[in-house]
C-alpha cells in the first residue's frame, strides 16, 4: 500500500510535462541509460526535441563524439513516451551494433529486418512486418530501399538515418536509392547522424536538408544561384543566410569543444611504403583490364558490378586471395560449357563459390539488389559461345598459373617493418607490443599467419 504523499508523487511523475528546451524532457531516457553521458550528448538531444521532430534534425558531431548515444537518448525518450513505431536504417555492418547497443545501454528492443525473417513473417501471416510491437525496427538502406511501399504504410513516430551522408547526393537524379527513401519518408520526424554532412559540394548540404525539410532552401535552381556558385563568389550576406537557414535542422560539436572533458586517446599515423614486384604488378595489371571488358561470360549479368568489387577487393588484397578466386572463375567457365551442351545459355549466380572468401559478404550483399543489365549471350549463336568461353577459360587459366607461381607477397614484407616500427615506437612510450591486422580476406590472413610465424612472431599470434 502507497500513502497518499506517495500517491499523489506518483500521479504527478506520470503526468508531468517538460518543455522541449528543459532537461526534463530527457528524464526517463537519463534514469533508464546505463552510459556515461557527455554535456554536449544531452545539448544535442535537446536541439532535436526543439528542431522540432515534426521535422526533424541533423545531428553532424565529429567523428567519436557519441552520435549513437544521441539518438539513443532520443529514442529512449520517445520510447518512455510510448510513441514506439521507430525505424533506424544503417549501413549492413551497423545492423548488430545498433541492435546490442540499445538494449545494453537503453534496455530496449529491436529486430533486424532482412529478406530471412521477413519473408518468414509473411508466410506466417504478417501483412507488413515493418510494424512491430514494441520493438524498434532496424534494417538496412537497401533493404529499406527494396520494400519502400511497405516501410511507407507504417505511421513512424521517428526515423534514424545513420551515416546519412550516404543520402547527400540525393539532388542528382541517379541517386535512386537516395530519392526512393526520401519519398518513403517524406512527412515523418527524422535524424540525421553524419560525422561528414558535405564533403565535395554544397549541393550535399542542400540534398541532406531536403531529407528533413524540402521547403527551407527552396527549388534545387534557387539554391545554386544563391549558395552553389563557389564560397569565393559567394557574400558575406549569404554565408549569414546560409547560417542562419540551417542553424534550427543542423547541429555540430568539434572536438576542440569538448576537450575539457573528453580525454581523447592520441594516434600517432606511421606510414610503410611498399613496391609490388613484376609478378604482382603483372597479374594485378591483367586482371584489372579482364573486369573492364564489356562482355564476359564468367561474371553473371545479375551481380557483375557486385562481382567486379569482389574481385578487385581479393585482388588489391593478396595474390593468395585472387588466385583461388580465378579457380573458382574458371569452374564456372566450366560449368557454362556444360550447360550450353544441354541447351542451357546462363546458369545461377549462386552456383560460384567465388564470394566464398570475403569476409562478412553478407552484409555487402545486402546492399546490392538484382542489376537491371541485358544479357549479350543470347545473341551469339552457339558456336560463338563455345569458342568465346573457351578463350575466356584458357585466359583465366594463365591468371591463375600466375597467381599460383607468386610465392612471397610484397605486401606482407613490408608489414614487418611496420610492425618492428609500430613496435618501436610503442616501446619508447611504455605502452603494450600489441597490434591489429585487418584484411579483406581469409586466404590472405591464413597466408600472413604462416608468415609472420615464420619470422620471429611463433607463439605470439591470435587468429581470429
Amino acid at each position: 500500500m502507497t500513502t497518499p504523499y506517495q500517491s499523489k508523487y506518483f500521479a504527478y511523475e506520470l503526468t508531468k510535462q517538460n518543455s522541449s528546451h528543459s532537461i526534463g524532457r530527457l528524464s526517463q531516457s537519463l534514469i533508464n541509460a546505463t552510459v556515461d553521458l557527455n554535456p554536449h550528448q544531452v545539448e544535442a538531444a535537446l536541439f532535436a526535441f526543439r528542431a522540432p521532430l515534426e521535422r526533424g534534425a541533423i545531428l553532424a558531431d565529429e567523428v567519436g563524439l557519441g552520435k549513437t548515444i544521441e539518438a539513443g537518448l532520443i529514442i529512449s525518450q520517445l520510447w518512455a513516451e510510448r510513441k514506439r513505431n521507430i525505424l533506424i536504417i544503417v549501413p549492413p555492418p551497423l545492423r548488430k551494433q545498433w541492435n546490442q547497443e540499445l538494449w545494453e545501454k537503453f534496455y530496449i528492443p529491436s529486430i533486424i529486418l532482412e529478406s530471412k525473417n521477413f519473408n518468414e513473417m509473411v508466410r506466417s501471416g504478417h501483412r507488413n512486418p515493418f510494424l512491430q510491437q514494441d520493438q524498434i525496427v532496424i534494417t538496412s538502406y537497401q533493404y529499406a530501399r527494396n520494400k519502400a511501399d511497405m516501410l511507407q504504410k507504417v505511421n513512424w513516430d521517428l526515423i534514424v538515418f545513420d551515416e546519412a551522408h550516404r543520402m547527400r547526393n540525393v539532388y542528382k537524379k541517379s541517386n535512386k536509392i537516395g530519392r526512393t527513401l526520401r519519398a518513403a519518408t517524406a512527412g515523418y520526424p527524422k535524424i540525421l547522424l553524419t560525422a561528414t554532412p558535405l564533403q565535395n559540394s554544397l549541393m550535399e548540404l542542400y540534398g541532406l536538408i531536403s531529407f528533413i525539410d524540402p521547403h527551407i532552401f527552396g527549388d534545387e535552381t534557387t539554391f545554386r544561384r544563391q549558395f552553389a556558385r563557389g564560397t569565393k563568389e559567394m557574400s558575406e550576406m549569404d554565408f549569414i543566410d546560409l547560417k542562419q537557414r540551417i542553424k534550427p535542422v543542423c547541429h555540430r560539436t568539434l572536438r576542440r569543444q569538448v576537450t575539457e572533458y573528453v580525454n581523447y586517446t592520441q594516434r600517432i599515423p606511421i606510414t610503410q611504403e611498399f613496391m609490388p614486384t613484376n609478378a604482382e604488378w603483372e597479374l594485378y595489371e591483367k586482371v584489372s583490364a579482364y573486369l573492364q571488358r564489356e562482355q564476359l561470360f564468367a561474371l553473371p549479368t545479375s551481380q557483375r558490378a557486385l562481382m567486379t568489387l569482389v574481385v578487385r577487393k581479393l585482388l588489391a588484397s593478396s595474390s593468395f586471395a585472387i588466385s583461388d578466386t580465378l579457380l573458382s572463375l574458371i569452374k564456372r567457365l566450366e560449368q557454362l560449357l556444360l550447360e550450353l551442351e544441354r541447351g542451357k545459355t546462363e546458369i545461377a549466380a549462386e552456383h560460384s563459390d567465388v564470394y566464398a572468401d570475403v569476409d562478412e559478404f553478407d552484409d555487402t550483399m545486402e546492399e546490392w539488389g538484382e542489376e537491371e543489365q541485358s544479357s549479350y549471350i543470347g545473341e551469339l549463336s552457339l558456336d560463338e559461345m563455345k569458342r568465346l568461353i573457351q578463350e575466356e577459360k584458357q585466359e583465366l587459366e594463365a591468371y591463375y598459373l600466375l597467381a599460383k607461381s607468386i610465392k612471397e607477397n610484397s605486401k606482407a614484407e613490408a608489414l614487418l617493418i611496420a610492425l618492428e616500427k609500430g613496435f618501436e615506437k610503442l616501446r619508447m612510450l611504455g605502452a603494450n607490443e600489441k597490434a591489429v591486422i585487418f584484411t579483406e580476406s581469409r586466404r590472405t590472413q591464413a597466408y600472413l599467419r604462416e608468415f609472420l610465424e615464420r619470422n620471429g612472431y611463433a607463439g605470439k599470434i591470435v587468429f581470429s
